[in-house]
């Protein structure tokens, strides 16, 4: 239904599109292309690229084409049957509580402005400061330097100060061991596995677990 609302904008400032479906799914066709092409050189895919490549394909002026307002037309919201797992609200709270910085760093083809709708969707926006990081906003997705460089910048840290706790054997905990910080694996159902030998400085089923691990690596952090 997103794209039906692309289609319907454009329709209305620019002109009727004749073929509908041969749009749509060119649309999928170039975002699914964008990801293989990443997997060789982490370059991240732009979803609104996607967007701007089917309208011109299927005739729609070059010239007439605005990313932005294509995706705000798409009408980025939380998907269906999406939540946080259960503790997550808790433990977020308890480390602002004790003044922890929260960052936020994820593969997203979209910018970081329309995942933002996701976390205020879920309740969750207000625990993260200025460091929330789509992978489309720098160029790079995870385990890229680059990615997680930018994250440090944002929060003026040091990477022996980072833990960086993530879902993904390679994106996340090789990322952020390749820059110096601690990364942890969060178990997950059906998680990534990889042929690589990486290993997590701690693997946790639960964020409540990640708490004495920073007490054990952080003595102090609760005041």
């Amino acid at each position: 239904r997103h794209l039906e609302k692309v289609h319907a904008y454009i329709a209305q400032t620019v002109r009727p599109i004749d073929r509908p479906n041969e749009f749509y799914d060119l649309v999928r066709y170039y975002s699914r292309q964008g990801w293989e092409d990443a997997e060789q050189t982490l370059r991240a895919p732009s979803y609104a690229e996607a967007l701007y490549k089917a309208l011109v394909e299927i005739g729609v002026p070059a010239e007439c084409v605005d990313r932005e307002a294509c995706m705000h037309a798409f009408g980025w919201e939380l998907m269906d049957g999406v939540r946080p797992f259960e503790e997550v609200e808790e433990v977020l709270g308890i480390l602002r509580q004790h003044g922890i910085q929260i960052g936020l760093v994820t593969n997203a083809s979209v910018p970081m402005r329309f995942r933002d709708q996701e976390l205020r969707a879920c309740g969750l926006l207000e625990y993260f400061g200025k460091c929330r990081i789509a992978a489309v906003d720098i160029g790079y997705l995870k385990p890229h330097p680059k990615i997680f460089e930018a994250a440090l910048a944002c929060i003026e840290a040091r990477p022996e100060e980072v833990v960086f706790v993530g879902d993904n054997i390679e994106a996340d905990i090789m990322g952020a061991q390749g820059v110096g910080m601690r990364a942890v694996l969060r178990q997950v159902p059906n998680g990534k596995r990889s042929e690589r030998h990486i290993v997590p400085d701690a693997i946790i089923g639960n964020l409540h677990e990640l708490l004495p691990l920073l007490d054990a690596w952080h003595d102090g952090w609760r005041g």
